[in-house]
């Protein structure tokens, strides 16, 4: 379950958000002060912080300064000022979005699932990684062994994921456009790469029939 972290001195508030945001299915927990907030932070890490900033003590200002040094969770800070100064400080806070009080909990929901969604998009991009330099690329944190060929269609793939590509681009692509051999040397490198990359049910590098292959890293 995506776990949300609710922070704030108002009881009315996390009362409200808590049994809103559980009815949504998602993993909440709360608490009323920012040093609180941090500890609970760091012993559950959640996906996102919803954090007041108008707090006695530590401020949401530098409880989302804290909770991205330390647990680096999405934040979303929530204020009863709307002023564009308070809105500058807060993005300059490192937070992830900003709302004014009072708010909608559905525009909340939005923008929550919003920074889920940005969650997600950079866990997709730090799957597969290009050392250029190394000419290496990694997966999942780890250097993949591949041939000259290999790193040359696994780049290409890279350099333009979620696009169906032809054989005949492909070709072009990694063997030149004065290779005259079989098209079907394409579909033995594929099955090397899948192998090499654990891709047993072909979810990542995807064969789309009667056009050609695809990789999808949203895993």
């Amino acid at each position: 379950m995506t776990k949300i972290l609710v922070i704030d001195d108002e009881m009315s508030i996390t009362q409200f958000l808590q049994m809103g945001l559980e009815a949504e299915n998602y993993d909440v927990s709360v608490a009323n002060d920012g040093m609180n907030g941090i500890q609970l932070a760091k012993n559950t890490v959640p996906d996102v912080a919803i954090v007041d900033i108008m707090m006695p003590g530590m401020n949401g200002y530098e409880v989302c300064h804290l909770l991205k040094k330390h647990v680096g969770c999405q934040v979303i800070l929530l204020s009863a000022k709307g002023e564009v100064e308070d809105r500058v400080k807060g993005l300059n806070a490192l937070a992830d979005d900003y709302m004014t009080k009072p708010f909608s909990f559905e525009e909340l929901l939005a923008r929550i699932q919003a920074r889920l969604r940005n969650v997600n998009i950079q866990q997709e991009e730090s799957i597969l990684l290009i050392d250029e330099k190394q000419k290496l690329i990694i997966y999942k944190g780890e250097p993949l062994q591949l041939t000259r060929t290999e790193y040359k269609l696994l780049h290409y793939f890279i350099e333009h994921p979620q696009t169906v590509l032809s054989k005949e681009a492909i070709l072009n692509a990694v063997w030149g456009y004065d290779y005259f051999g079989s098209v079907n040397v394409v579909e033995v490198y594929m099955k090397t790469l899948r192998q090499k990359l654990g891709d047993t049910e072909h979810t990542m590098l995807q064969t789309v029939r009667g056009f050609g292959y695809k990789l999808d890293i949203r895993l």
